[in-house]
């Protein structure tokens, strides 16, 4: 079985995130890392290569060179190697362009399965699988929490408030996966200097055939008309217990309406 695993570069949610001059995400302005929804998609995938005993994995990404990182970080978990979509066009592309570009890219690729993770930590849509299946013509099966492979067929799991039903679809196929697949393992040493040896292949859009005006902020359906940076948070009201302090809290809390 093959299988391409979608991996994004993301800004770290940890860092002090902000928007560029263009309102795109301004990535020079903190550090990016793998998507963490996009490792749960990285453990399925190792995992059903893990039970069959035999398989590939690719993990496919579209971004500025530093994307290049989030392959490693997947390859340094485990799996084959990768490939990066990088062109200067892409920048501020919109999830129909972004599925549009990995669809291309997947078009020249041998896969069985498409794995990716429910959404990207940055964009948070969600939109991009089920997009990209309907590009592919495959069924796409989204939200899944729980995931097997068996005789030509994939099975999922997807747990809603009231119920949770069983979904199964014919290969090839492209499923998205939450995060209640199961921990995503951490790399090992061993791992992470086996990754630096992985081959990792770049593509241009002129390599997929993508008309590089249909990408990009200019071609975007969707975009970042005005942001606005957060005031500071004002100083909290302290009160002080001098006996009376449960009237006080019940005072402060009815004028502001919460009781």
């Amino acid at each position: 079985m093959k299988i391409v695993v979608l991996v994004k570069h993301v800004p770290d949610a940890a860092g002090d995130r902000s928007f560029a001059a263009d309102l795109t995400s301004d990535r020079a302005a903190v550090d990016g890392r793998l998507s963490e929804l996009d490792e749960y998609a990285v453990e399925q995938a190792l995992q059903l290569v893990e039970k069959a005993g035999e398989g590939e994995i690719t993990y496919l990404t579209m971004g500025p060179e530093a994307a290049a990182e989030a392959l490693r970080k997947a390859l340094s978990m485990g799996g084959d190697a990768g490939v990066h979509v990088v062109d200067d066009a892409l920048h501020g592309s919109d999830a129909l362009a972004t599925s549009k570009v990995l669809a291309a890219a997947l078009g020249k690729l041998e896969w069985d399965l498409v794995v990716a993770g429910m959404a990207s930590t940055d964009g948070t849509m969600s939109v991009v699988p089920a997009m990209l299946a309907e590009r592919l013509g495959v069924p796409g099966l989204t939200l899944a929490s729980q995931l097997t492979v068996a005789d030509g067929t994939v099975t999922i799991r997807r747990d809603g408030d009231d119920a949770s039903t069983t979904v199964t679809a014919p290969l090839p196929a492209l499923v998205s996966v939450t995060d209640q697949t199961g921990e995503a393992r951490y790399p090992s040493f061993k791992g992470i200097m086996a990754a630096k040896k992985k081959p990792v292949t770049t593509w241009s859009l002129a390599d997929l055939g993508v008309d590089a005006g249909e990408v990009g902020l200019s071609a975007a359906w969707s975009a970042v008309e005005a942001a606005t940076k957060r005031p500071p948070r004002a100083a909290g009201v302290v009160v002080t217990d001098e006996g009376d302090g449960g009237v006080k809290l019940a005072e402060f809390l009815a004028a502001g309406k919460f009781i």
